[in-house]
């Protein structure tokens, strides 16, 4: 990996992300219910242009969005990481008809995208996903489908299409917690739905050449319930594993989709998704049938790199907060940083920082210049910079004291927000595996100095 370092036009344009974040992106986040989507402020990254980098940007990129934005504010690095999570399958493996329908609304920030590969038992391991692409034959199985896909075409052949699919214990997978349509503009003719507005009827006719119904579940789905279309990866072919698994892009009006939000640790838009008999057909598949691990793992390897430097850019958060702590307080007869305990930590602290941020730069630009090690360095960085987050985080608030552990403080923010990085997208074990497979799949190495008897 050849030595680089960053040009002062993308230095600039780092700080200017850092003063959009605090000045244009927090208070909008401020706004927002925790928990939810926070629509007007994915919509303000879309008029930013951020959204869209997301399709014309490379992998050094984007990770220098999600670190810089993170600096700032971590919910707008998050909506913006979910939105490319969510549609980078469709841009890279879309057909023209399906890139053309949702990229344009997901770069100016009217619909959300969702990334649904997890599942209650197969989480880590997503070639062991369960989700069923069952052949639909025509036979009548996908009646209940079918018969809700024409009361949308013809609200005189059967119910109204917002009270299609409700059950028990869920809600529709496009319905908002107040019981309102997540997407109302869809239903008054102003979204990226509507026939009139350029929209096609691939989110909700489907009509392919191929049929399967979905069933079973996902979960664990960032802005589920409330985005407004999956990436599904599904099974098509059972006991094949990872062979077997198709992707599927399912709008959230698909008949016999539901879904329910989740509470986590740290307030974020996420939930369960629940498919019974959800119709998809050719239309809607992404890339090959039974290719779509494949699809999951270009996602997660441009991705994962990504992650890292959301971690720097909490990491940089918590160091600088400590540096401008550390200076002020005083203790002992002198300032904080003083103590060489102190002072030792803190060095500690940025040496970390500054390491995992290479070897995330490292990663991304081995994917920008197709190096064949990118699924080592991509786990590489991953590991190592959300560890070293978690490490620095939780450094800074020790030696903040209690002042850091009340709700509102900014370490008490990053503390909440630093621990699911080092699960979600393959967690620290298995990136661990990742690296150990890929070291012993290379050539062996040689000896140049064997051992002596």
């Amino acid at each position: 990996m050849s030595a680089f370092s960053l040009e002062p036009e993308q230095i600039s344009w780092c700080a200017e992300l850092r003063a959009l974040a605090a000045e244009r992106l927090r208070p909008l986040a401020e706004k927002g219910e925790p928990g939810h989507v926070n629509r007007p402020l994915v919509a303000e990254l879309g008029r930013l242009g951020l959204l869209t980098r997301l399709f014309t940007s490379g992998a050094l990129d984007l990770c220098l969005m999600r670190e810089s934005l993170a600096h700032a504010c971590t919910e707008a690095e998050t909506a913006l990481a979910l939105q490319g999570l969510g549609a980078h399958p469709v841009h890279a493996h879309g057909s023209p008809a399906q890139r053309d329908r949702w990229l344009p609304a997901v770069a100016d920030g009217t619909a959300i995208a969702a990334f649904a590969l997890s599942e209650p038992g197969a989480g880590s391991d997503a070639a062991a996903l369960t989700l069923r692409a069952e052949p639909d034959d025509g036979s009548g199985a996908g009646d209940e489908g079918s018969a809700a896909l024409a009361a949308r075409e013809d609200p005189a052949r059967g119910a109204a299409f917002g009270t299609v699919g409700a059950t028990a214990g869920g809600r529709r997978a496009d319905r908002r917690p107040d019981g309102g349509a997540a997407r109302t503009d869809r239903e008054h003719g102003d979204g990226p739905g509507d026939p009139a507005k350029g929209g096609t009827a691939l989110d909700a006719r489907p009509n392919g050449p191929r049929r399967w119904l979905l069933t079973g579940e996902k979960c664990w789905i960032s802005n589920a319930p409330e985005a407004d279309f999956y990436t599904v990866f599904a099974r098509t072919t059972s006991g094949a594993g990872a062979r077997g698994v198709t992707a599927f892009l399912v709008p959230a009006d698909r008949p016999g989709l539901t879904g329910a939000a989740l509470e986590m640790l740290s307030p974020h838009p996420i939930g369960s998704l629940t498919f019974d008999a959800v119709p998809v057909t050719g239309d809607d598949v992404l890339g090959e049938v039974d290719r779509g691990f494949r699809v999951a793992m270009g996602t997660l390897n441009l991705f994962r790199p990504s992650v890292g430097a959301f971690a720097v850019g909490m990491a940089q958060a918590a160091l600088d907060a400590t540096l401008a702590h550390t200076r002020r307080r005083d203790a002992f007869g002198g300032k904080l940083k003083d103590l060489q305990a102190v002072a030792h930590q803190v060095a500690e602290m940025a040496l970390r920082t500054d390491a995992a941020r290479l070897m995330v730069y490292a990663a991304a630009t081995a994917y920008d210049t197709s190096a064949p090690d990118v699924p080592l360095r991509a786990a590489m960085a991953k590991l190592l910079a959300t560890e070293t987050a978690q490490y620095v985080v939780d450094s800074a608030v020790q030696l903040h004291g209690a002042r850091a552990l009340r709700r509102g403080h900014l370490l008490e923010h990053l503390y909440r927000e630093v621990r699911a990085p080092r699960i979600y997208e393959g967690a620290s074990e298995v990136q661990r595996g990742i690296i150990a497979k890929e070291l012993y799949a290379g050539p062996p190495a040689t000896e140049d100095h064997p051992e002596h008897p």
